[in-house]
């Protein structure tokens, strides 16, 4: 078993099952996007470059996507925080999937990398 798909096992429920749909919907959105275990975390590019990672909030305790770059990204769901060039989805692994709002943001991502 590869590293990353133990990072996913290792993962608390419900959790777990939020991350590992987030990994499946952002690598069947586009072809050359691929991931690997960076900084003991799934990392995900386009082309070779790094677009986005998944997480757990360490304060919120809810899954995240985190958007490489996402300083330059316009979106009202999107979070700073502290962070100088990452913003941040939370997502809430009790409630249906933003699938619309996951298409347009990773669509703005993938913009800024072409």
């Amino acid at each position: 078993m590869r590293l990353i798909d133990e990072w996913f096992l290792g993962q608390e429920e419900p959790a777990r099952s939020c991350l590992q749909f987030l990994r499946s919907f952002i690598l069947e959105y586009d072809k050359e996007i691929t991931e690997s275990l960076n900084y003991g975390m799934p990392f995900y590019f386009y082309k070779g470059k790094r677009v986005c990672y998944v997480w757990v909030h360490k304060k919120f305790r809810q899954p995240y996507l985190g958007i490489v770059d996402g300083n330059r990204i316009a979106h009202p769901d999107l979070l700073q925080e502290k962070r100088a060039r990452m913003k941040i989805l939370l997502i809430d692994p009790e409630r249906d999937m933003p699938v619309a709002k996951l298409r347009s943001i990773l669509k703005a991502v993938l913009h800024l990398k072409k």
